[in-house]
């Protein structure tokens, strides 16, 4: 039973999350046009990367990672550099995920931009653990999904007449493009709600560290001994006093 689990957990940190976390780094970036039905990949803008900085940051500071267990000169080199990389691939899944639900151009790109900036900043000065983390992300997410994905898709549908236009040129900001050039078709959605899903699914099975029920069976074992020898101590004082 212990080999299948060492097993089955070695398999989650080397095969399973990086595995994960690499697609959602693939699919954070595709689009499906609207009127020709191909497949756009969008690069992660920079304030993407930034915003996955601070992200990261949330997690070492939640307890959601724990960087000096994930990386440390006492794990040999081959485990260091496998837990190097699935970091690094959680870190651009990161970037891509908001890749994924911030608007692709215009004024509400920037303005869900400052609002997960704003919010992540107030984020590094507060008290958090990793389930409040894990439930303020899915609120973040689950918002800028639905303004881009439902709001914004059916104001840059086709058809939508002058009231479409006029939104989207405020929107715009005056740009010279027209809000049919940003159309996207309905699939783009479901490929951002499964690459949502299975980044939450990716944080859900993501350790704190590599050897977390080692760490946690050991106190439990250290606490039983100091238990037994409590009591030992205790019969035998018993048993001078007889």
């Amino acid at each position: 039973m212990t080999d299948n689990r060492t097993r089955n957990r070695a398999l989650v940190r080397h095969v399973l999350l990086p595995t994960i976390f690499l697609t959602v780094s693939l699919l954070g970036g595709v689009r499906v046009a609207a009127e020709t039905g191909a497949l756009v990949f969008l690069p992660p803008p920079l304030v993407t990367l930034v915003l996955a900085v601070m992200l990261t940051a949330l997690f070492v500071r939640a307890g959601a990672v724990g960087v000096g267990r994930w990386l440390s000169a006492e794990l040999p080199a081959l485990a260091n550099v496998s837990h190097a990389l699935t970091l690094a691939a959680l870190f651009f899944a990161s970037a891509q995920t908001f890749n994924s639900v911030l608007p692709d151009a215009g004024l509400p790109r920037w303005m869900l931009s400052f609002f997960f900036l704003w919010t992540l900043w107030q984020n590094q000065f507060s008290a958090f653990d990793a389930r409040r983390l894990l439930r303020s992300l899915a609120a973040l997410f689950g918002t800028a999904f639905v303004v881009k994905h439902v709001l914004l898709a059916s104001l840059y549908a086709p058809g939508g007449g002058w009231l479409k236009r006029l939104a989207g040129f405020a929107l715009e900001g005056g740009a010279a493009a027209t809000p049919d050039a940003q159309a996207l078709a309905p699939a783009t959605g479901y490929i951002s709600f499964f690459t949502l899903a299975l980044y939450v699914c990716g944080l859900l099975l993501l350790p704190p560290a590599p050897d977390e029920e080692a760490s946690e069976a050991r106190p439990l074992l250290t606490e039983r001994r100091n238990r037994i020898e409590e009591e030992a101590d205790a019969d035998a004082v018993i048993a001078d006093e007889e």
